[in-house]
């Protein structure tokens, strides 16, 4: 018998999953339209017929697909936590912004968020397209229907086709005891909430601009598409290269914007890891660069047209090739980005195959047609170079699929293949090789001419350029310490200088009115100090947090990490960090976040404040016991960063403490448990007390205490010794009070939390004219402390810069394009 659940909102569920039928159907009604539209000349009626349903369809997808995004930020907006994806990624206690990113936190979103970018495009290429609308838009439409299906989570012979955003929990997991009780939803208070270190800006701003980027690699390779079927092999070149600018140019972006997450969040102290999905985002990026350079050079030469087309249309194989290494499970036990299985396996497979097999058959069925030159290249033309910097960028972009695609090799070969030991150091110096021959031809390319170059004059001139390169990157290496790296990371930075000198030069003389090559110059600029910051961020980064006392908590210190690199500090007492004091002065929870706050302290030599901040790392704890997620804070400088995380602590583990309140005397006796075995002294007004951490002086005698919970009666007498506590420059001050009620003597201490004492006014000695005070202090172990990590990256706004600049020189090379189309 069906159970009738109670409390459910069905309504924005089931208009979703409408949404996505609709979205799947219209995008196949105009794919199926726009291909026969393709195959109609332009005199017939038919043609006319079909091309209006392919826009229809697409349009209708379009409404669909905003639909869809509509009800599920309802869904996710409202905490409707009886469908699954609310339930899984977000949490009442999120703002607003982290629910938007909540959107995008699952697979089925990020898959929507594809669809909406790709659907913005199609729109913009019906209204822009002319004669190319019908052959790109039915790749375009071809795309957007294996995207939907992605999201059906329906069954068709009894297999499941994709997953739904809009699937119910106790439909997800109908196992469940709790879902047989009509009334489950009073149980679920709460989502399950967001990783800890997806709650960042960044995350809000990356991932669309991410699948924007992605989404645009379908356009180029739509029109390569378009110019094979159609028999039209020049002329999409022209017109793709806009489009191939944006895309890279947007792609890039989102990767960099992943490394400022990264940077921000994670807390492996950096920007890159060469993490595989890390690795998977930049394989379409890499080729479609390759592309761009050779697409430029056919325009320009008619040479490598071949190698032009088989780029394009590889770059985008590899988006799909990337989504499979991120979404498909295999990479899950590698990689800290990668998304479980969803039964999404076998169909982002079909996605890889279906545009693989298109590719390779449309290269083969017109090989013979292909324009393809039979002269070879001057040796000292830039289109012989620039092909070599596009071979150079295929064999980096090759060994990273190699390497990163390990588990996919083991699970296609039934193989035991093993990355290689220090994966960090294997990248960075493979990488490092390919850098050097890609930054280096980005800077002599410039000196070179199309078809035919003055050889004396080239010489002379990069010779000239690549010394004067040579002494900067000498200085750089002199002032940084860069020298104690290994030498192929010396012949980067070499490169890299040279390629922004090089490009500089090109630069300058566009300003003087040969502007068509500033846009490539501007970007190579950026691209090269890019190149330099990482070298020397990530090169000479500095470990701040020495631990010279050698104090160690427990064997558990800093096991994830060298214990020298790490300090302890308890809370309130200050030590010295390199040139800073610092002070841990205490943590504060902000819905699921746990922040430490840390003060950061420069005095000179003479004890003046120079410079003082707090930073607040933060983590959350991960349930079950099973540690928890620390995400960092940086103090950013002009010159440099000063990065500081939490890599263990105690407070997670201790229960917020009451506020300092009387005691009775029984719960005073049971409290004493929690402290060292007490030191009792006789002081008088005046005296002083020394202590572990600091001195307690008796400053008086309120000789009219009260007592919030104890009212007194004519002969009780209730006297608060007025303690003031010095520790560690710090002052606090406490009352404990000595009461006398009838015939009894009760005594009721007080807690200084932040120092782990507890001070108690125990007897009055009249005969001496001195108070007995009772000085309880925790055990080192019982007082909240953190141990922390700080570095210092130097120059790092270096490769936050290039980036800008990289972008800017996109823009500018999209924008001569585009005037270059209108002149034609």
């Amino acid at each position: 018998m069906d159970i009738a659940y109670k409390g459910e909102h069905l309504f924005p569920g089931q208009l979703g999953q409408i949404f996505i039928v609709l979205a799947f159907g219209a995008a196949l009604l105009s794919f199926i339209s726009y291909y026969f539209a393709s195959g109609k000349s332009e005199a017939d009626p038919e043609q006319r017929t079909w091309l209006r349903m392919g826009r229809i369809g697409f349009w209708l997808n379009t409404v669909a697909i905003l639909g869809m995004g509509t009800c599920l930020f309802y869904i996710l907006y409202n905490h409707y936590f009886e469908y699954h994806y609310a339930w899984s990624y977000t949490s009442r206690d999120l703002p607003v912004y982290y629910l938007v990113s909540g959107f995008w936190n699952g697979q089925e979103g990020g898959f929507l968020l594809w669809m909406f970018w790709q659907a913005v495009l199609g729109n913009i290429l019906i209204w822009k397209a002319g004669s190319w609308e019908k052959p790109v838009l039915t790749t375009v439409a071809l795309s957007q229907v294996i995207l939907t299906s992605m999201v059906l989570g329906v069954e068709v012979l009894g297999t499941r086709i994709g997953s739904s955003p809009f699937l119910l929990l106790r439909d997800a997991m109908a196992d469940a005891p709790i879902f047989k009780n009509p009334d489950y939803l009073s149980f679920i208070k709460d989502g399950k909430g967001m990783n800890p270190s997806l709650q960042n800006y960044w995350m809000v701003i990356h991932p669309p601009t991410l699948f924007l980027g992605i989404a645009a690699m379908v356009v180029p390779f739509a029109y390569a598409v378009a110019g094979l079927w159609q028999r039209r092999y020049k002329e999409w070149v022209t017109v793709a290269i806009p489009y191939a600018l944006f895309a890279c140019m947007i792609l890039g972006t989102g990767i960099i914007m992943g490394s400022f997450w990264a940077y921000e969040s994670l807390n492996f102290g950096g920007f890159w890891a060469w993490d595989p999905v890390e690795n998977a985002s930049l394989f379409p990026w890499l080729v479609l660069v390759a592309a761009l350079h050779v697409l430029i050079v056919f325009k320009n030469t008619g040479h490598s047209y071949f190698t032009a087309t088989f780029l394009v249309m590889t770059s985008f194989v590899l988006v799909w090739y990337s989504s499979f290494l991120a979404r498909s499970g295999v990479l899950g036990e590698s990689s800290v980005h990668a998304f479980t299985d969803l039964g999404m396996f076998g169909q982002l497979v079909f996605g890889i195959i279906v545009f693989l097999v298109l590719s390779v058959v449309l290269m083969i069925v017109r090989w013979k047609e292909l324009p393809i030159t039979r002269k070879d290249e001057e040796t000292y033309s830039r289109e012989f170079w620039m092909f070599v910097g596009a071979v150079f960028l295929g064999l980096s972009c090759f060994h990273l699929i190699v390497v990163t695609s390990v588990p996919v090799w083991n699970k296609m070969f039934g193989t035991s293949l093993a990355p290689p030991t220090d994966t960090v150091k294997h990248y960075n110096i493979i990488q490092s090789s390919f850098a050097v021959v890609i930054a280096l031809l980005s800077g002599f390319t410039q000196f070179l001419k199309y078809r035919k170059t003055d050889i004396t004059r080239f010489f002379i001139t990069t010779g000239v350029y690549l010394l004067f390169s040579a002494l900067v990157t000498a200085l750089i290496v002199f002032i940084t310490g860069f020298n104690r790296l290994h030498y192929v990371f010396i012949l980067v930075m070499l490169c890299s200088i040279y390629s922004i000198v090089a490009n500089g030069k090109v630069l300058a003389d566009a300003l003087k009115g040969k502007f068509k090559l500033a846009g490539s110059a501007v970007a190579h600029i950026g691209f090269g100090l890019m190149l330099v910051g990482a070298l020397i961020s990530a090169g000479t980064q500095k470990v701040v947090s020495e631990n010279r006392t050698g104090e160690q908590y427990s064997a558990e210190f800093a096991k994830e990490n060298d214990p020298k690199e790490n300090i302890l500090l308890y809370k309130n007492e200050p030590i010295t960090m390199g040139e800073y004091q610092v002070t841990f002065r205490g943590d504060t929870v902000e819905g699921l976040n746990h922040y430490f706050n840390v003060d950061y302290k420069k005095v000179d030599a003479e004890g003046k404040v120079k410079e003082e901040f707090t930073l607040r790392p933060n983590v959350q704890a991960n349930g079950n016991g099973q540690g928890f997620t620390s995400s960092p804070d940086t103090k950013h400088y002009p010159l440099h960063d000063l990065y500081t995380h939490i890599t263990m602590t105690n407070v997670l583990n201790t229960e917020t403490p009451a506020a300092s309140g009387e005691a009775g005397h029984g719960e005073a006796e049971n409290d004493d448990k929690n402290y060292d075995p007490p030191m009792t002294h006789e002081v008088a007004v005046g005296d002083t007390i020394t202590y572990r951490d600091g001195f307690i002086v008796l400053k008086g005698l309120n000789r009219n205490a009260k007592l919030e919970s104890i009212p007194l009666a004519d002969g009780d007498l209730a006297v608060g010794a007025q303690l003031e506590v010095t520790s560690h420059g710090k002052i606090y001050n406490a009352e404990p009070v000595y009461l006398i009620k009838g015939r009894s003597v009760f005594d009721f201490p007080k807690k200084i939390e932040d120092l782990g004492l507890k001070l108690k006014f125990s007897k009055i000695i009249p005969d001496k004219g001195k108070m007995e005070i009772m000085v309880y202090q925790q055990p080192e172990s019982k007082k909240k402390f953190i141990v922390m990590k700080a570095i210092q990256f130097p120059y790092i706004n270096l490769l936050w810069a290039g980036t800008i600049i990289m972008v800017i020189g996109f823009l500018m090379s999209i924008f001569r394009r585009n005037s270059e189309l209108k002149v034609r």
